[in-house]
């Protein structure tokens, strides 16, 4: 399945992120801690340049842990900030306002050393679309503040945010990047939720979605949907799509197969977390992760 999926709006947002850098002290990079690699826009790299960044891991709560505290060790060991985040709850936001007065620290005390005795921090959050910029800011906030959704693009101008006395915050709609030279990344966000449903086969989606999680998580998905463990030996693609359709009732006249609503249900059941707490890559998946994340990666 080819997946590409580049609105006009994410060009501008584009120029909007690059125009206002130089407004901004510290990025705050959200990524889908399901996806640590696939969430990451390899063109953020360049529009940042050197700026002072923190990576924050949200949806922490929806991924799996152990694999989690892989990727946290694997971006330190590239010298990136990186913190375990849920913005629904609200885990880990009070640390994200502490790093990103840290990265500032040096030049809070040169301006004071200026006589400037308020230096307050102003922060960028950049990703992609549904990654949970919005509902991140509004809990950071404290109030409904951003315009929030569960479908990519609800977000689409510039706005800054006080978040408090000491750190103001500009937000940008998601942005995702013109071609996805490797199209597993195109799955794996098409899987999150990152791309919309309607510009692709979700019965394909969920198909693949299917295997990939008998591969890597057979206990979770036997569980799910009540199948048992034989039944994921040697099983092709779509005899497992309909086996769990039919799990699931889902049947229409002369005993066919609902395509789209099993696929629905199996989409909607893995972004909602009732499967279980999934990490759809590791560390060191594709060519030690391409450079740092910095480099899309080769088919």
């Amino acid at each position: 399945m080819n997946i590409q999926w580049f609105p006009g709006h994410m060009a501008k947002t584009r120029r909007l992120i690059a125009e206002n850098l130089k407004l901004v002290d510290v990025i705050i990079e959200l990524l889908d801690a399901r996806i640590p690699f696939s969430s990451r826009n390899p063109e953020i790299n360049t529009l940042i340049n050197n700026k002072p960044r923190l990576v924050a891991f949200n949806k922490s709560d929806l991924a799996d842990e152990q694999i989690s505290g892989q990727w946290v060790k694997w971006y330190a060991e590239q010298g990136i900030n990186c913190i375990l985040i849920n913005s629904i709850s609200g885990k880990g936001l009070n640390e994200v306002k502490a790093r990103a007065r840290e990265l500032m620290s040096e030049k809070i005390e040169r301006d004071r050393a200026k006589g400037k005795l308020f230096t307050p921090v102003r922060l960028m959050v950049v990703g992609i679309p549904n990654v949970g910029k919005s509902s991140f800011i509004n809990r950071i906030v404290g109030r409904a503040t951003a315009v929030t959704g569960d479908r990519p693009g609800v977000t689409r101008g510039k706005q800054w945010i006080r978040i408090n006395s000491e750190i103001e915050l500009l937000d940008t709609p998601g942005i995702l990047w013109p071609k996805f030279e490797d199209q597993e990344v195109g799955l794996n966000l098409a899987f999150t939720g990152a791309i919309k449903d309607d510009i692709m086969d979700i019965a394909e989606a969920a198909m693949e979605l299917l295997v990939r999680l008998s591969k890597n998580y057979p206990a979770e998905l036997c569980t799910r949907f009540k199948l048992e463990p034989d039944v994921l030996k040697d099983i092709e693609p779509l005899e497992l799509l309909e086996t769990v359709a039919r799990k699931r009732g889902c049947i229409i006249s002369k005993g066919q197969i609902d395509y789209s609503r099993i696929a629905a249900i199996v989409l909607d059941e893995f972004r909602g977390g009732k499967i279980g707490r999934i990490t759809l890559e590791k560390p060191g998946d594709r060519e030690e992760t391409r450079a740092a994340n910095g480099v899309a990666p080769e088919i």
